[in-house]
């Protein structure tokens, strides 16, 4: 079940964990959803080292310190009892966060420069001794942000770039004239494969079903509204930078926005995917995290979006890779993605496809009820 939750929030493009859910129940009182956001302190219990953040950002925090030492919630946390201090680990925890707090601010003016991946990377024991490695000259690579590489040549410019890729999904009028899209396929993760259903509608409103045994797993947004609803839980709503991400695919959903979304593009160097060379755009957003977009250098095509989430301890990446483009009406769409980050990925594949049909915007309303009568318990 709780493999559930983890689909259910990637889905939505949420920065959700897993655990998660079960994280917000310990808190100690409910969102309100004030103009005045809260911080953690106010919200959950016990917290003794990421006082002062936004309370929003406490589950995304802990995703980053869980995918930075390749652990589950319950290596520093007991389940049901997150604001218990019984675990060694959890108190080692706290001291690790202060040490990377202090290094920041008395090296760096308190930027993020070191965070808990900088030592662990991936491994709840961090490496204190260099890796004799098995390949003559072969070294770990760097992070890819930033990009620091030469190139050779002289790249088209962001322009060029995106004028090409909307030529080559059908030309601007084309995928400006797609206002909704109906898609049914299957969502593969490991070995096991659920239904799923795909609602958008320009330009920021969309539904993702998944049809799992146990009930339907729904992820929505709405504009600057998004929720997650998974079977016997009750409704949650996304934080707002759950929201942007939710809202920021919805809108890659629909090619013509593409230009909308941000306020410049910069030109990185080129990179290699699935080896093919690949143009890279950065593009920028007032007080919001780069997000990285990567265009096939034969095709045109957008194959990939790497976005990231604030967090007070370090970036959370979330990658999405577009494949099997189809035309459908004269504009070209994927009709298959996949979705990655450090805990684990999954893989959407279209079967069926519909533009254009009438969709009522009440398709898009959040509900208000538990998707099914099971206990939370068995989560």
């Amino acid at each position: 079940m709780r493999v559930k939750i983890l689909l259910s929030s990637c889905v939505a493009g949420a920065v959700l964990g897993s655990g998660a859910g079960t994280l917000r129940a310990q808190s100690a009182q409910p969102s309100t959803g004030t103009a005045t956001p809260r911080t953690t302190e106010q919200v959950y219990k016990n917290i003794q080292v990421l006082k002062g953040f936004p309370s929003d950002q406490l589950v995304p925090a802990m995703q980053f310190v869980a995918a930075s030492l390749g652990v589950q919630c319950d290596f520093c946390h007991l389940e049901n009892a997150f604001e218990k201090d019984d675990k060694e680990t959890k108190q080692t925890a706290r001291k690790m966060m202060r040490m990377m707090l202090a290094i920041n601010k008395d090296n760096f003016d308190g930027q993020q420069k070191v965070t808990c991946y900088a030592c662990h990377r991936g491994a709840h024991k961090p490496v204190i001794t260099p890796i004799v490695s098995e390949e003559e000259g072969e070294f770990v690579a760097e992070e890819k942000m930033p990009h620091d590489k030469p190139n050779a040549a002289t790249p088209p410019s962001a322009d060029q770039i995106l004028g090409r890729y909307l030529q080559t999904v059908g030309g601007v009028d084309a995928a400006a004239g797609v206002s909704t899209r109906i898609q049914k396929g299957r969502l593969t993760v490991g070995s096991e494969h659920f239904p799923i259903e795909v609602v958008a509608k320009m330009p920021d409103k969309r539904v993702t079903t998944v049809h799992f045994p146990g009930g339907d797993s729904i992820t929505g947004v709405n504009g600057d509204e998004g929720w997650l609803s998974t079977p016997g839980r009750a409704v949650h709503d996304m934080s707002p930078s759950e929201v942007d991400a939710a809202r920021m695919d919805a809108e890659l959903f629909f090619p013509a926005s593409l230009k909308q979304l941000f306020k410049e593009f910069r030109v990185e160097p080129q990179e290699q995917i699935s080896g093919r060379e690949a143009y890279v755009l950065t593009g920028t957003r007032d007080n919001l995290p780069p997000v990285q977009l990567y265009f096939d250098q034969q095709s045109g095509l957008l194959v990939r979006v790497l976005r990231f989430v604030e967090t007070p301890l370090g970036r959370n990446p979330t990658q999405i890779d577009y494949g099997d483009y189809c035309d459908q009406g004269g504009v070209k769409t994927p009709f298959r993605w996949t979705i990655a980050r450090p805990n684990g990925r999954f893989t959407i594949e279209i079967e069926q496809m519909q533009q254009n049909v009438p969709i009522k915007d009440d398709r898009f309303a959040k509900p208000s009820a538990p998707a099914s009568s099971q206990e939370p318990g068995e989560m």
